[in-house]
């Protein structure tokens, strides 16, 4: 990232900048670099791999970065199986199931209402079965993190983006041609929201 564009960006009343990965940079340093050295400009990972980190480290890593700039925002996606597999060398499994776990998760963590407890197809907190030692409790985040902190995700397929209207705050529609959103991406949306109901209102 260039940060002499980045500065300029700001100066011009920019709102924000936004970094990403796939299988080089990670997401989270470059975007913590952009709010150290920038005073009013906000920052966030469109795009942060969920294989690469638990659903608690992807929260612990947004609270951190929000404590310390107050205009952090970091939210994951799924990414495809050539970067899951092939990359990270994790099955790639069945994506949108991952991202409806995870946020609920991050949501839990987010709130800190009480400790987090999770049993979900991929997701198991605390953990048990073989090669675990039945010592794992739930736990509170020790660090207050902002249950309103926004969570996107990013899609390119119809079932991602009933997906993102379901459980995410907002979505970054991979690929897209504004002038047709409305006709393509706009309906996928509008099921994920019918569908989450009174939940997402």
């Amino acid at each position: 990232m260039n940060l002499d564009f980045v500065k300029h960006a700001e100066s011009l009343g920019y709102d924000s900048a936004w970094t990403a990965e796939a299988y080089g940079s990670d997401a989270v340093t470059t975007a913590t670099w952009v709010l150290a050295n920038t005073t009013k400009l906000r920052c966030g990972t469109a795009i942060m791999q969920m294989p690469a980190r638990t659903p608690a480290m992807a929260a612990m890593t947004a609270m951190t970065l929000d404590h310390l700039s107050a205009a952090a925002s970091s939210w994951p996606r799924p990414s495809g199986p050539q970067v899951v597999e092939g990359w990270h060398g994790v099955p790639y499994g069945k994506p949108l199931t991952r991202t409806r776990e995870y946020i609920s998760i991050i949501r839990q963590i987010l709130a800190r209402e009480k400790p987090v407890e999770f049993h979900g197809e991929i997701y198991d907190i605390p953990v048990t079965g073989p090669g675990t030692t039945g010592h794992g409790k739930p736990l509170k985040s020790i660090l207050h993190g902002n249950p309103n902190l926004p969570i996107y995700t990013a899609s390119i397929s119809p079932a991602g983006m009933r997906c993102a209207g379901e459980v995410a705050d907002g979505v970054f529609p991979m690929m897209v041609d504004p002038e047709n959103f409305d006709s393509v991406y706009l309906p996928y949306l509008q099921e994920g929201f019918a569908k989450a109901g009174a939940a997402r209102a």
